[in-house]
């Protein structure tokens, strides 16, 4: 904001570089004040008897069906008979009464940075292919599982061992394919069905892991069960395909927020592009010589991350956005602008030269600051430096002092505003994550907010002479 209001006012702009000097006191400032203040202010026993609900991670569910005691990797061989063939043409579940759950396939690439780029984890359908050196992920018990390998040459793998290709290989990953409890509802027309018959593989392409039914766990000879009202079936497939069972709640309902723990889930094979991207933005941002606009820097680096799959889909990018804020923001640059064109900034700034310019520079400085931080504990940050900018340039050059400082002011103010939980996003973002209270805010980050703004008017003049 005070990088675009410098240019239109025919001022040199700013560096990437120009803030770190700014940022290197603000550090040190809250590091010096935070861990003290923190020690003495800070909310003791955030619990306060609350009952804290948790959804059941994906972890605990396997753990609580015992999904690793009755789940096993087969790998196909060269001469193995399943070679080419489909999961349909197999028929395991009706011939050794096991179920082949995923297929994880050798990506083309061993080395991590182009292994990014391959899919080597798949849900088994019914028209899946088996490939020599596929992994099969098959449930079931023990001793079917190993008729069903006998008779098709198929390598038995230690369930506990790692997989031969990928040493980060797990009974059960959630990277594209997860898990999540359904309950049945007493109107279900799956009340009385057998598993085999529910349709799930065929219409949603999930599998049925489990079922838990008054306390009890069933997880063997799954496809003869007949399904009873308020079981609990654990059902594993592809993120969107569980998404896609919440569009009929008459039937079942999801239990739990499957996609928020889906979005938990770290991509660490996607950290290598992620670096990359980032660090690309980051240059382009930085050297004035490329030929990139630091919003164009961004925007092609957000798409980026979408497009290489960093981020699981174009959904989970739109959830990260602020809407209100961009709103917000939006609502406020034609404010800005109308401020400026009715003259009402220039009057603004006529009262703060009138009231504290015969106090001198420093006394117009605390006054900007102060009340751009007074201002950011009621509306957003942003739209406070879009209002207050042309103010802070318009009283300085009324009294002939370079604008660099009191915009700085500005920008400082707006960020450095640590009393209130909404006056900036990571202030609210870390409120659930620590527990804090609105009073913790107030008790730590007023102290905070007062004294980062009395070294502000001090530093400032400093960097930036008048």
């Amino acid at each position: 904001m005070i990088q675009n209001t410098l240019v239109e006012a025919g001022y040199k702009g700013l560096s990437f570089f120009s803030f770190t000097p700014v940022g290197i006191v603000c550090i040190a400032v809250g590091i010096v004040v935070l861990i003290p203040l923190s020690r003495l202010f800070l909310s003791k026993g955030k619990d306060n008897g609350r009952i804290q609900v948790k959804n059941k991670s994906m972890t605990e569910l396997a753990g609580e069906y015992q999904l690793s005691r009755n789940l096993c990797r087969v790998q196909v061989e060269k001469f193995s008979t399943v070679k080419k063939k489909t999961i349909v043409e197999l028929g395991v579940s009706q011939k050794y009464n096991v179920t082949i759950l995923e297929v994880r396939r050798k990506p083309l690439s061993s080395h991590r940075f182009f292994k990014t780029t391959a899919t080597n984890q798949k849900i088994a359908q019914a028209g899946t292919k088996i490939m020599e050196g596929d992994i099969l992920y098959v449930l079931g018990e023990f001793t079917n599982i190993r008729l069903f390998t006998d008779d098709c040459n198929l390598r038995l793998l230690e369930t506990k061992s790692e997989e031969r290709f990928d040493a980060s290989g797990v009974p059960l990953e959630f990277k594209d394919i997860g898990i999540a409890e359904i309950l049945l509802m007493p109107t279900s027309k799956l009340v009385n069905k057998p598993v085999k018959d529910s349709g799930f593989r065929e219409k949603f392409s999930i599998n049925i892991l489990g079922i838990q039914r008054r306390q009890k766990y069933i997880l063997q000879n799954l496809k003869d069960e007949k399904m009873q009202a308020s079981d609990m079936l654990l059902v594993q497939g592809t993120w969107g395909n569980i998404a896609r069972l919440n569009e009929d709640q008459s039937e079942w309902v999801v239990l739990g927020q499957p996609l928020a723990e889906a979005s938990k889930v770290t991509l660490t094979h996607k950290a290598p592009i992620a670096a990359l991207i980032m660090l690309g933005m980051v240059v382009a941002m930085m050297f004035d010589f490329i030929p990139v606009a630091p919003v164009t820097a961004v925007v092609i680096a957000a798409l980026l991350m979408v497009l290489t799959g960093c981020l699981r889909n174009v959904e989970e990018a739109y959830k990260t956005i602020n809407w209100e804020s961009i709103v917000l923001i939006a609502a406020m640059l034609p404010m800005s602008l109308a401020l400026e064109k009715t003259g009402a900034s220039s009057f603004v700034s006529q009262a703060l030269v009138s009231t504290l310019g015969e106090y001198g520079p420093y006394m117009l400085l605390a006054g900007i600051y102060f009340t751009t931080s007074l201002m950011t504990m009621f509306i957003s940050n942003t739209a406070t430096a879009v209002l207050l900018a042309p103010i802070a340039l318009h009283s300085a050059t009324q009294l002939g002092y370079s604008p660099y400082a009191f915009l700085f002011a500005v920008a400082v103010g707006a960020s450095m505003c640590f009393a209130s939980p909404f006056s900036t996003p990571p202030n609210a973002l870390v409120m659930s994550a620590g527990r804090y209270t609105f009073m913790d805010y107030v008790k730590v980050g007023f102290p905070l907010q007062i004294l980062m703004g009395i070294v502000m008017i001090v530093v400032l003049p400093l960097l930036f002479p008048f």
